[in-house]
């Protein structure tokens, strides 16, 4: 199903970003939270996240475009490539943040946004990653934020694609827009309100 996101927008700067190594004594982290806008938003608020790309991941088709994302048919999902620094944040305090950045209790859906592109996955790279995702998991439920269990994908990364380079940074060039106003700007609101101990200053009450 097209989501209110999968709009047309042939007039916009369709090249394909390109997505970087880490720096050395960086890290990155690769989540999938429903529409890739607030994703990168929400993610980029953080301490010590530096960069983050919007793009997609866990599909079978290289180099997709929004187009062939939204056809539900390249088994990808909407996703962002977070690049931090772990001496300022850990990936657990990433996940935290991920978790109360969106609903992981929907599955293939985020509001009015159906499909499997649009599904809750977290793709680890390491071993130790893998066991921090399941500890947080179990913790999230036990805490009963959530009135759902979570049933976030947790699968090995494989590749991730740079999205369209209007993607980039779309949440505050159009802050405007009906969609961003509805969809997108409760799930930023409500991570700020979740996790202020780990957002940049600027973002802070």
């Amino acid at each position: 199903m097209m989501s209110l996101g999968c709009a047309n927008a042939q007039d916009e700067d369709q090249t394909l970003v390109r997505v970087p190594a880490p720096k050395a004594g960086k890290a990155v982290a690769t989540f999938a939270a429903g529409c890739f806008w607030a994703s990168q938003e929400a993610m980029s608020e953080l301490k010590g996240v530096e960069q983050v790309i919007a793009g997609y991941s866990g599909g079978n088709m290289p180099n997709p475009s929004y187009a062939d994302v939204c056809t539900e048919r390249t088994g990808h999902a909407e996703a962002v490539q977070v690049y931090y620094d772990p001496k300022v944040i850990t990936y657990e305090q990433l996940l935290t943040a991920f978790f109360n950045a969106h609903d992981p209790t929907t599955l293939n859906r985020q509001g009015p946004d159906e499909g499997t592109s649009y599904r809750s996955a977290i793709f680890y790279r390491t071993p130790a990653e893998k066991e921090t995702i399941q500890k947080v998991i179990k913790e999230v439920n036990a805490s009963k934020h959530y009135k759902n269990p979570v049933v976030t994908q947790v699968a090995p990364y494989t590749a991730f694609y740079g999205g369209e380079a209007y993607h980039q940074g779309y949440y505050r060039e159009h802050m405007d827009r009906g969609y961003i106003r509805t969809v997108s700007m409760p799930k930023v609101i409500k991570m700020r309100a979740a996790v202020p101990e780990l957002l940049k200053p600027e973002f802070k009450k």
